[in-house]
């Protein structure tokens, strides 16, 4: 029989949906009936994609015995970490305290009043029913005990991320950013790429700082690092080099074997991330990496409505990355002699495997590959696009893996982006064509009446729409329209803008820090009001609402958006040198205070042209506003019958000139 979640549409709530635990969503039932039986809660927190929260569900879920002590303990609650990450973020915040690590599946066993007093992420079925059994006990027998101890770690829970508003007047210098810099580079890995470690993650944001401060302040051992991981990550196992598309991290230390699960957030970022480097620095991998990664999105992560879905697991007939691999003996079948002797040549297929099963190949481009292309063209060779092309045929008539088909507004937000800042770069028609589609589909769907975002949009007999959205929905949404305002000039997109950043300074802001609430004073209450600060896999989601006011801020002539974007920077300046990498989003922002930021306008019959070609030039650290009309204040008095580029900065701009080469004089000084 089915619990309570065959009701919900969350894909991963679904998938527990015939589990004999008596399971939950999160919400008002589930939270009185712990109360008013003085049960403890479970909390079990995952996503679709998460190859463990499989396991442990069929591991111990799906089992009977475990099931009876569940149900009779516990009051069991599922929860969708990406419907709910303000509930998984307080969790994984506690079990962090407790053990000093985190991830999913994310398990934490709580009060019957929701603060945490056990967690843990992956349990074998064994260590599960220990951990069932003691904690019962443990509550039976010594409840003053919990409670005390609830108390201590919910007061942790609260205070991390904690900030105050900084008094002192700062003032920022170059030596700043090289504090931040000197530091951060002996983490570099410099023969692989990415940082010193295993797992390897991409973490696209630091790489979007380093190529940023590259260009800045000169560095060439900056340039060097980021242009090495673009080039091991696209080279290696966690790209796709059959249908496009990066899985989420490699488990090695050479991106190598990739956890294959592939995440809307990645690859959006990473599509921005190799279209802004090369615009830096024109590499044709590059370019490749952002059409291949794109053309998979719009073939298989792009709903008829025009919202993007979340995700695609990593696993297929029950086998993390059966979809992707190969032996060399079904390759050799599908393959003419001299195609398969090139493709697997290029890829590392051996008769013996070249991951950990025995025999199976992941696609991935061998050592020494780019003196073997210089030397014979085989980048390009018409037998190996054949071959590429047979192999992508033959995998696609495999079972897919899962598609989580929900439709996030952030997550919708950071590929919008992604769209636009690959037509900025390549000017690509049909990525703009794509990122207004999702624009005019959040609008419809995803925005009330009241002005207020809703987080999840996902089609179903009743078109139901669930959970209001949070700091980072709105955050990144907030980016998206000023990028597509830059690209289109229609003000109506930063007019939107606008409209969600009201929103967010009237419900989320915290005059107590200066920062901004994940949540809105709207939501329900939980056991304690998060702060997101650092940057982590995706920018916080203040440090994006501290650049976003800060553009606005210069868009819209608006002075308080630029002192309280400043605020916020000052709140976590100190912490930044510690940490470079947990706050390359704040440092980007640190770049455009030291440096400056450049207000193009660009007016006249001809502004598209002018538009698209200053667009060949890397300049970060630029707003781009104009068109034929508008009535943004820095485009007063700048409309004639000739096309102009007005050249802005610090409140003073230069005389008008009428081609990019006489303004990027202007922006060089």
């Amino acid at each position: 029989m089915a619990n309570r979640l065959i009701k919900e549409t969350s894909p991963y709530l679904q998938q527990h949906a015939h589990n004999p635990v008596d399971w939950y969503p999160w919400g008002e039932e589930a939270l009185s009936k712990a109360k008013s039986e003085n049960k403890l809660i479970l909390v079990s927190i995952g996503y679709s994609a998460c190859h463990w929260c499989h396991v442990m569900e069929h591991e111990s879920f799906e089992d009977l015995s475990v099931a009876e002590m569940m149900n009779a303990n516990y009051v069991c609650i599922k929860v969708d970490r990406e419907e709910r990450p303000d509930v998984d973020q307080i969790y994984m915040n506690a079990v962090q305290l407790m053990t000093g690590q985190g991830g999913w599946p994310l398990n934490c066993i709580c009060l019957p009043d929701q603060r945490p007093i056990y967690g843990g992420t992956y349990f074998g079925n064994s260590d599960w029913k220990k951990v069932l059994s003691q904690l019962a006990g443990f509550w039976e027998q010594k409840p003053d005990e919990a409670v005390g101890y609830a108390e201590r770690l919910t007061e942790g829970v609260r205070k991390i991320e904690k900030l105050n508003l900084f008094s002192e007047e700062l003032t920022y210098s170059t030596g700043d950013l090289e504090a931040i810099f000197q530091p951060w580079k002996k983490s570099f890995d410099s023969k692989e790429g990415g940082y010193n470690r295993a797992p390897k993650f991409p973490l696209p944001n630091n790489w979007q700082f380093m190529l940023r401060y590259a260009h800045v302040m000169d560095s060439a051992s900056a340039w060097k690092a980021t242009q090495l991981t673009l080039k091991k990550m696209a080279f290696g196992g966690i790209y796709d080099h059959i249908g496009g598309g990066f899985a989420r991290y490699s488990v090695d230390g050479r991106w190598h074997v990739p956890h294959f699960e592939k995440m809307l957030y990645d690859n959006a970022q990473l599509v921005s991330l190799y279209a802004e480097a090369y615009q830096y620095s024109p590499d044709p991998l590059y370019k490749q990496v952002v059409y291949e990664t794109l053309d998979w999105v719009e073939r298989e992560m792009l709903s008829e409505e025009g919202g993007f879905y979340s995700a695609l697991d990593a696993d297929s007939e029950g086998v993390e990355g059966k979809f992707y691999t190969f032996t060399e003996e079904e390759l050799n079948a599908i393959l003419e002699p001299a195609e398969s002797a090139i493709f697997n040549a290029f890829y590392g297929i051996t008769a013996e495997g070249n991951w950990e099963e025995e025999h199976v190949n992941i696609c991935k481009k061998s050592p020494g590959v780019e003196d073997l292309a210089e030397g014979l063209d085989l980048m390009h060779d018409p037998l190996l696009a054949s071959a590429k092309a047979k192999v992508f045929a033959y995998r696609s008539k495999r079972v897919r893996p899962g598609l989580d088909h929900k439709i996030l507004a952030g997550w919708n937000g950071m590929m919008q982006k992604g769209f636009i800042d690959a037509y900025k770069v390549f000017k690509e028609p049909r990525f703009l064509e794509i990122a207004l589609v999702n624009a005019n589909f959040i609008l419809k769907n995803l925005v009330d009446d009241s002005g207020a975002l809703l987080r999840v949009f996902r089609k179903t007999p009743d078109t139901k729409v669930k959970y209001t959205a949070f700091l980072d929905d709105y955050s990144f949404l907030i980016d998206a329209f000023i990028s597509l305002y830059e690209v289109t000039f229609n003000e109506d997109w930063l007019h939107e803008a606008q409209k969600l950043n009201r929103f967010v300074l009237t419900n989320f802001f915290d005059s107590g820090t200066g920062l901004f609430f994940y949540t809105s004073q709207t939501d329900q209450e939980l056991i304690a009001r998060k702060h997101e600060i650092i940057d982590n896999v995706i920018p916080s989601s203040n440090s994006s609402m501290a650049l976003n006011l800060f553009k606005l801020g210069h868009l819209f002539q608006d002075e308080t958006y630029l002192e309280q974007s400043a605020e916020m920077l000052k709140a976590v300046f100190p912490s930044i040198k510690t940490y470079g990498s947990g706050y390359s989003n704040w440092g980007i922002l640190l770049i455009n205070v030291i440096f400056g930021v450049y207000e193009i306008a660009i007016t006249g019959p001809g502004y598209e042209k002018l538009r698209q070609e200053l667009e060949n030039y890397f300049i970060p650290n630029k707003i781009l506003l104009g068109g034929s009309s508008g009535k943004l204040p820095l485009l007063q008095d700048k409309f004639s019958g000739k096309s102009k580029i007005f050249v802005c900065k610090n409140r003073t701009c230069r005389l008008p000139v009428t081609s990019v080469s006489e303004a990027l004089k202007q922006i060089l000084i």
